[in-house]
């Protein structure tokens, strides 16, 4: 007679495994999602503050004093090039910069760059050393608008999602774009 072979505990074993694997899954989707919502939610906060601006001066407040607040940052700065020169926005303190020094930025990076670094970029400024995680997202506009680049810095390095954070950050300089023609047009 033959012998019959068990494979309960053997399938029990598997499907344990699986089960494991799924829950894990699971729970870091689970996590991305809560993530990705606070950031959604945090950048329609900014936006929403943004339009509340009602000149290019508020709305620089709004983005270098707000912002930081709003989306968990150490620090934002503006590049910009208006008149054919070149200007650093960044809380307290609105300064002069080359020209080319923010043409040479634009030249170099995707449309949102997000990245760690060891130095943050110097159009941060003062603050460059301390930055360890940014964002640059670019502004363009069609003269005689100004253009130029959002920084966004951390003291940390953090782990960046490219592919949601890219989107959502595009978005966010594009309603600073928007909100900035609008605040020009309106003087």
């Amino acid at each position: 007679m033959g012998r019959v072979i068990s494979f309960e505990e053997r399938a029990v074993a598997t499907l344990r495994d699986r089960l494991g694997a799924a829950e894990s899954a699971n729970e870091d989707l689970i996590a991305f999602a809560r993530g990705h919502s606070g950031a959604t939610a945090a950048i329609h906060r900014a936006v929403l503050a943004l339009m509340e601006a009602g000149s290019p001066e508020e709305l620089f407040a709004v983005v270098t004093d707000e912002w930081p607040l709003i989306l968990g940052l150490d620090h934002v700065s503006l590049a910009l090039v208006a008149d054919g020169l070149g200007f650093r926005v960044q809380q307290g303190a609105n300064e002069t910069v080359e020209r080319r020094l923010i043409d040479r930025a634009i030249a170099q990076i995707d449309p949102v760059t997000m990245r760690t670094v060891e130095r943050g970029h110097s159009l941060f400024g003062r603050v460059a050393t301390s930055i360890r995680s940014e964002a640059l997202i670019l502004l363009p506009a069609d003269a005689p608008l100004p253009y130029g680049i959002l920084l966004l810095g951390q003291r940390v390095k953090a782990g960046l999602d490219a592919r949601h954070g890219a989107q959502l950050l595009g978005f966010l300089g594009a309603s600073l774009g928007a909100m900035l023609r609008r605040c020009l047009d309106d003087l």
